[in-house]
């Protein structure tokens, strides 16, 4: 016995000895345990220990076996982050949130950082100067802090600085003269600043520089100097310009000139006389000559500057991909050279403005039909999903906007809401709610094969009945309109957080294109046979691809999805709803269902009677098909009881990536 167990400790024993020496190799392991031990009171970090790979651990992410990403935020850390210093090869250090107090130590070490976030913290001391030297820094956020003393002007080192938000401290003087041109987010306000503010920085709002009492120019009220009072010799210096600004004027006879304007008009006249027509002439001609090379080495100047500046918003600041709380490289349209348009919120929604998106930080969900879908986070913390349109054929911006207003009104807590719209000539977008967890899509297909939580029976019944709820509504919002949703399908069905069905990109299909090559033409498996021919999106062919979605979570395989052997599919591209139907004609009924739900046992009389309800919704007629008001009450008359959540599936899925159909071959995406 002990013979045979030898190997298994040996193998037990060489591969913890293995990590130990991988971790202990990690150059950066020591200034980690370091700053916890001093740091972390609370105990909060857990998974930082030592014999671990450090690179694993909560608000870690690493490049090469070097910590290039640390997140650590709201974690109740205090202390110094001296040993932090370490960490030469950071590009991403965010501190937000924490007890962290004292001045802070020597930056200089972070030659490769470009966002710094340490706001909300008990920082104190003057501005660090060491933060000037970090040349590649995009966002610096040292707000809601303790610091003090002047803004240097140093801070122009920074050329490439998109954020600088310095509120909500002790800095005092005059803001120095920021020439930083790629600056679009800036913030001084809840200091104690005085004098004029910077022409440079005067296009910025006037909340970027409030509660300064000692402040003026513009944004904000102009700065005048107090009249002078009766009986003074001049005039008294403003509180908000410095005394050695205004120049004084003595009273002494001494000091006055000594030649009487009437010497100095007649001497004028005497010059003025003896110069001779064409001298006043050439010297107008060098007039206009020097003027006109002043203004086209000022427009050579700012054209070069408006050119490079909009070649890098086009071309976007491409970080690492690990580095999630990104700086704005965003998809959302520039101001430069084409119609502006303005947000249009709904009744109740918390606005914003299109500048709010273009400086959120944004990942994309996944391209459609229409456009692309991306998660937008705001400045403020809000999040959303904005989708644009590229593919739809819109009429006009009149037609565009009462459809909107349309979609706007439909609230239900089965169907994602539409909150707002943009509207411009070369661009439109809608900002819909952005829902956390997977779609159903990815629940189905995103996560097959070894360690997979399956996706199961009481869950699907649920997310089914959730969706039906959703379409119903839809259906029933406007009944002078008949509304459809037009794109039913498994990518189109998301999960809240507490993993309820939403329907969404609803309403849509009215920006098809006339004929059969447009982009909402294209065929897929979810497609009524009449939409296939050409004719319009009904409510009756959202049943048919209701019925669709229902044969892909019973069946567990995708629409229009070619999969050769034994599977029962054949080869090439299959129709899913003629597949079931000869399958059920061949009594083999028990052949479509998923594997998965197998393994559940009591559920073959529910399966069996959701199949049927997604053959009716199938039919080929239009006629034949049920309303989706009857769909939804079989499938509630079906389940007998309320179906509750399965929250290993839910919760297992809530960082899920968004997953593309391509992912299913032969998938058509709208």
């Amino acid at each position: 016995m002990a013979s045979t167990l030898s190997p298994y400790i040996l193998l037990l024993f060489f591969s913890h000895f293995v990590l130990i020496v991988h971790s202990s190799t990690n150059p950066d392991l020591e200034s980690l345990i370091s700053f916890k031990t001093l740091s972390d009171p609370s105990k909060k970090l857990t998974t930082w220990k030592t014999g671990t790979d450090p690179c694993t651990w909560t608000g870690v992410s690493c490049v090469k076996n070097r910590v290039t990403r640390l997140v650590l935020e709201n974690l109740n850390l205090q202390g110094s982050i001296e040993p932090l210093t370490s960490l030469t090869q950071l590009r991403v250090l965010s501190l937000k949130g924490n007890r962290f107090s004292g001045s802070l130590p020597t930056l200089s070490n972070f030659t490769s950082l470009k966002l710094l976030f340490l706001s909300n913290n008990r920082f104190s001391g003057e501005f660090p100067s060491t933060v000037t030297s970090l040349f590649r820094l995009y966002r610096l956020d040292l707000s809601n802090n303790n610091f003090s003393g002047e803004i240097p002007a140093k801070v122009n080192r920074l050329t490439h600085l998109l954020t600088l938000r310095l509120n909500e401290n002790q800095f005092s003087g005059l803001i120095p003269e920021l020439h930083l041109p790629n600056l679009q987010d800036f913030n001084v306000s809840g200091n104690i600043l005085s004098g004029e503010i910077p022409e440079t920085l005067s296009g910025f709002s006037g909340s970027s520089f409030g509660e300064n009492p000692f402040l003026c120019g513009a944004p904000l009220k102009k700065c005048e100097a107090e009249p002078s009072k009766p009986g003074s010799e001049g005039a008294i210096a403003s509180p908000l310009v410095p005394s050695s600004r205004i120049p004084t004027v003595s009273s002494s006879p001494s000091t006055m000139p000594t030649t009487t304007p009437t010497t100095n008009v007649k001497s004028h006249e005497k010059r003025a006389s003896k110069m001779s027509p064409m001298v006043l002439i050439a010297i107008i001609v060098g007039d206009v000559l020097v003027l006109g090379i002043v203004c086209l080495l000022l427009y050579c100047y700012f054209w070069r500057n408006y050119s490079s500046k909009s070649k890098e918003e086009k071309k976007g600041l491409k970080l690492f991909e690990s580095e999630k709380i990104v700086y704005s490289s965003s998809p959302y349209p520039t101001q430069g050279g084409f119609e502006r348009g303005r947000m249009v919120f709904f009744e109740g929604e918390k606005r914003f403005e299109l500048e709010d998106l273009l400086r959120a930080s944004a990942e994309m969900l996944g391209k459609g039909g229409f456009g692309t879908a991306y998660k937008a986070v705001l400045d403020d913390g809000n999040v959303v999903a904005v989708k644009r349109l590229k593919d739809a054929q819109i009429a006009g911006k009149r037609e565009f906007e009462q459809h909107m207003e349309v979609l706007g009104r439909i609230r239900h807590p089965n169907v994602v809401s539409l909150r707002a719209y943009y509207f411009a000539r070369e661009e439109k977008l809608l900002v819909y709610d952005y829902m956390p967890n997977a779609t159903l899509f990815w629940l189905l297909h995103g996560n097959r094969g070894p360690g997979r939580t399956p996706l199961d029976w009481t869950t699907r019944l649920k997310i089914a009945a959730g969706a039906a709820k959703g379409v119903t509504f839809i259906h029933n919002s406007c009944k002078s309109l008949k509304l459809t949703h037009g794109n039913i399908k498994s990518t189109n069905i998301l999960l809240d957080k507490q993993g309820n069905a939403r329907v969404s990109d609803f309403g849509l299909s009215i920006f098809n294109g006339p004929s059969p090559s447009g982009a909402g033409n294209r065929p897929n498996g979810y497609r009524a046979p009449e939409v296939l021919d050409g004719r319009k999106q009904s409510q009756k062919s959202d049943v048919y691809s209701f019925g669709v979605l229902l044969l892909e979570m019973l069946t567990g395989k995708c629409p229009s999805a070619g999969e050769s052997g034994g599977s029962g599919y054949g080869g090439g591209v299959i129709d899913l709803p003629r597949w079931v139907q000869s399958v059920v004609r061949e009594e083999w009924t028990a052949e479509v269902f998923d594997l998965e739900l197998m393994r559940y046992k009591d559920i073959e009389e529910e399966m069996v009677g959701l199949l049927q309800i997604a053959m009716s919704c199938t039919a080929a007629s239009p006629d034949q098909r049920p309303r989706m008001s009857h769909v939804l009450k079989m499938i509630e008359d079906l389940r007998g009881v309320e179906v509750s959540p399965c929250h290993d599936t839910a919760e297992s899925v809530s960082d899920s990536p968004s997953l593309s159909e391509d992912a299913c071959a032969g998938t058509a995406s709208q």
